[in-house]
């Protein structure tokens, strides 16, 4: 024979374990620290102003007939 269960404490207990796992998942998506972002934020500003400033003129790119 089984054992005699309360169902509202399983209820609950059933839903702190998917709330659990709700909530793990929104970690893995969204938990990232103030300062994480601000330096993800920081290193993109960086890595984009070095690009902009190796850009070659825009003369220099349309022009294909290899004279200087």
């Amino acid at each position: 024979m089984s054992d005699v269960i309360n169902l509202r404490r399983e209820r609950k207990r059933r839903k702190g374990a998917e709330d659990a796992k709700v909530a793990d998942a929104n970690r893995r998506l969204y938990g990232r620290t103030k300062g994480q972002k601000l330096a993800e934020n920081m290193e993109k500003q960086r890595l984009k102003s070095l690009l902009d400033g190796r850009k070659l003129s825009s003369g220099a790119a349309g022009d294909s007939s290899g004279k200087p």
